[in-house]
């Protein structure tokens, strides 16, 4: 696309941004359109709620930035506890003061919060920004300690908007960190990447120059707005090039994902995005009958990423969907992680996903090699796109720390100007992680524990190296062997279900932790056996492998990254320390 088609700032291949910072990109945007609107809230999803102009979010950034600079000279660290439009301009206000946002995500009712005292803990917060409904929540649960209870609360509704003329302009530099992105990744440990000002434009660059994105080009979200998919991808985006966004909850779509689709349908929506298991289950829960309702043709971009992309997945829902308008082309599979901002790779937005079928065999021996049509040794795998912007991807040996040749599977190792400057407070852990080099002593590199190869200039995402289970001498990805029990049986829960490897002794052994629907106790108590048998069954036919131990589980039992991603190593530290909960407990219904 040519750079000329984009609003400001301005993009070319050399990436010659007008702005510095995102503050600048907010005072552009209150001048050149002040009464443009930029976001809308769906109340449940389906009604218009609270909205917003550039102009009314850049009064409303300022005069929170004016109440945190009252707080001290330095630049505050601000834990942001806020849901809906009042979480933008929250966010935005903690820039405008020459501070760092630590979005998290405001706890449910009875929810200890121990997760985000943690994370206030480990980023030494400055200030809270909160409704006064959510401290007083938190405080009837006790929950307000340790640095939280050192630290002034403000309250956003109590701000006035005439506070903001106190607002002054703070000289801010492009390696600032605007951001702290707490990410629990895999293992259940949350640890703060340091996003600056500069990683967040180029990023925000990179998604615009991938996309294709223009002046009309119109956004519609539910993804967690304290997650950087949501964050970056669904608010900052529409923000960085000035044009509008129509937002709503998580548990909008949950409860009814053709609200997504709905909503797409009445904004004319050209750009939205999810994981694959958005798309799984608006194939899987909206009826044929609301689909006759739906005009999904302004659909032009239908990003997916975060999770592993499943061919079958974008051909169910484009088949289902089609008659809406829904074109194939529209799916963008993408690749990003919060270590490099968000973005990554991805392809040109006008081709389809780029489909190709490999020999399981080689692929679990780290090597990629075509299948033949029709071979029953295959696997499709959905490549991501190439890297863009100056972004650069190098497939890595893990143990010799070699270039890998093109046939060859080896961890995503990136390089680049969105790659963060390390994890808040964890220096050994940032050179570990940040810090990689070749064996000839090139870098610095990402390295992001993912595998996956090259073919062309197209990035193929085989798994997490962390995940792979290794029985006997083979590599096994949990990722498929956790499809194949969920294919099983309909009485299995898709998409929560782990395939874990667990150390013998002598070998490492696989067991598998699954979710079943809601039944009664004694009905899911009368079904287990069959449904073990059926899993083993599954296993056995499709990998040649015995499941040693298969442990079926309640609804809600496994846990799963804001994301959606499996937290697979925290399953496997709940089986070995025998606190699973029993099938037993699963409620009627």
């Amino acid at each position: 696309m040519n750079a000329d088609t984009l609003p400001s700032p301005a993009l070319s291949e050399e990436l010659e941004l007008d702005f510095a910072t995102l503050v600048d990109v907010c005072r552009r945007h209150a001048e050149d359109r002040s009464t443009r609107s930029a976001y809308r809230w769906l109340e449940n999803g389906e009604d218009e709620g609270a909205s917003l102009t550039f102009g009314e979010l850049d009064r409303k950034a300022r005069a929170i930035a004016a109440r945190l600079q009252a707080l001290g000279p330095e630049a505050p660290r601000v834990l942001v506890l806020h849901s809906g439009l009042d979480f933008v301009c929250a966010f935005l206000g903690c820039l405008y003061a020459g501070g760092a946002a630590v979005p998290v995500a405001v706890p449910r009712r009875h929810q200890r919060p121990d997760a985000l005292l943690r994370i206030a803990l480990d980023a030494r917060v400055d200030a809270v920004l909160a409704p006064a409904a959510v401290r007083d929540a938190m405080e009837a649960s006790g929950s307000v300690d340790g640095r939280l209870a050192r630290v002034p609360w403000i309250a956003t509704e109590a701000i006035d908007e005439r506070d903001g003329s106190h607002w002054v302009a703070p000289a801010i530099e492009p390696d600032r960190i605007a951001l702290l992105q707490y990410t629990s990744g895999s293992t259940g440990a949350p640890k703060g990447v340091a996003v600056t000002h500069a990683n967040l434009l180029h990023n925000q660059a990179m998604i615009a120059r991938a996309f294709g994105h223009s002046e009309s080009t119109v956004f519609v979200g539910w993804l967690p707005l304290h997650h950087d998919m949501g964050l970056i991808g669904n608010v900052l985006q529409p923000l960085f090039l000035g044009i509008p966004c129509v937002l709503m909850a998580p548990e909008s779509f949950v409860q009814k994902p053709v609200r997504w689709l709905e909503a797409i349908t009445r904004y004319r929506a050209t750009t939205s995005g999810a994981p694959n298991f958005a798309y799984d289950l608006c194939t899987r829960r909206v009826p044929a009958e609301r689909r006759a309702t739906l005009d999904l043709e302004s659909w032009r971009v239908a990003y997916n990423g975060a999770e592993p992309i499943q061919a079958e997945t974008l051909e169910r829902f484009a088949e289902a969907f089609g008659p809406c308008g829904f074109r194939y082309e529209s799916f963008y599979p993408c690749y990003g992680m919060a270590e490099a901002t968000l973005f990554v790779t991805g392809g040109l937005s006008d081709e389809p996903p780029a489909v190709a079928t490999w020999e399981d065999s080689a692929l679990k021996e780290h090597r990629a090699s075509s299948a033949l049509p029709g071979a029953s040794d295959a696997r499709r795998l959905v490549g991501c796109g190439r890297p863009w912007l100056g972004c650069r991807v190098e497939i890595v040996d893990p143990e010799t720390l070699e270039r890998c040749p093109p046939d060859r599977v080896g961890e995503i190792w990136l390089a680049g100007p969105s790659i963060t400057s390390g994890y808040q407070n964890q220096p050994d852990l940032s050179a570990e992680v940040f810090g990689a080099e070749l064996a000839n002593g090139e870098g610095p590199f990402l390295r992001t524990g993912d595998l996956g190869f090259l073919r062309g200039d197209q990035l193929f995402v085989t798994g997490r190296r962390k995940d792979l289970i290794i029985i006997r001498g083979r590599n096994h990805y949990p990722q498929d062997l956790e499809r194949s029990v969920w294919a099983s049986s309909p009485a299995l829960r898709q998409g929560c279900g782990v395939a874990i490897g667990v150390d013998s002794g002598s070998e490492e052994q696989l067991v598998v932790v699954q979710e079943v629907r809601e039944a009664g106790r004694e009905e899911a108590a009368a079904a287990a056996p069959a449904l073990e048998s059926a899993i083993r069954e599954a296993v056995s036919r499709h990998h040649g492998l015995r499941v040693h131990d298969v442990v079926l589980v309640p609804k809600g039992t496994i846990p799963k990254t804001s994301s959606g991603k499996l937290r697979r190593l925290e399953m496997r530290a709940a089986y070995l320390a025998g606190t699973l909960p029993p099938l037993d407990t699963v409620a009627s219904g």
